[in-house]
């Protein structure tokens, strides 16, 4: 075997199939587009969603529901994680970029400090928000809530 003789495996070429060259190429006459109609027609595109004059999904589907464009999502964040990412990194003062550097949120997001579970050191947190429950549970154990 050497360069002179090689070729494409049996079957992976095939010829371009010539539509519209006459009669005798068996793909003349209306060129494999049936007859009349918009899909045989040139410069034809269907537009998105059509399905062939029925009814299309996206007016047959209603509408429903409402976007609150001033609503502000949070990233909640319990006082039972801030425990025990005190206990395991040893600090007193958490804010939200102690949180980004563990892990928990990113930077974009806004962090909310929920009171599920127990505290038990005293901490320093900055968040943008608090419940009225985490709240109590910090400033409980003399520590501050502080709102950025």
């Amino acid at each position: 075997m050497d360069l002179s003789n090689l070729k494409p495996a049996k079957g992976s070429i095939k010829k371009e199939k010539r539509i519209g060259r006459g009669q005798g190429s068996g793909k003349g006459g209306t060129s494999t587009k049936g007859h009349k109609g918009h899909q045989s027609r040139s410069g034809y595109s269907r537009k998105k969603g059509f399905e062939g004059g029925q009814m299309p999904l996206q007016r047959r589907v209603p509408k429903f529901g409402f976007n609150n464009l001033s609503r502000v999502e949070y990233k909640a964040i319990n006082i039972s994680t801030l425990q025990t990412l005190a206990d395991a990194k040893n600090v007193t003062s958490i804010d939200v970029q102690t949180l980004i550097d563990v892990g928990l949120v990113s930077k974009k997001d806004r962090v909310k400090i929920l009171g599920n579970g127990k505290l038990t050191s005293k901490l320093d947190v900055k968040a943008h928000a608090f419940s009225k429950s985490a709240k109590t549970a910090i400033e409980g154990l003399q520590g501050t809530a502080t709102i950025m």
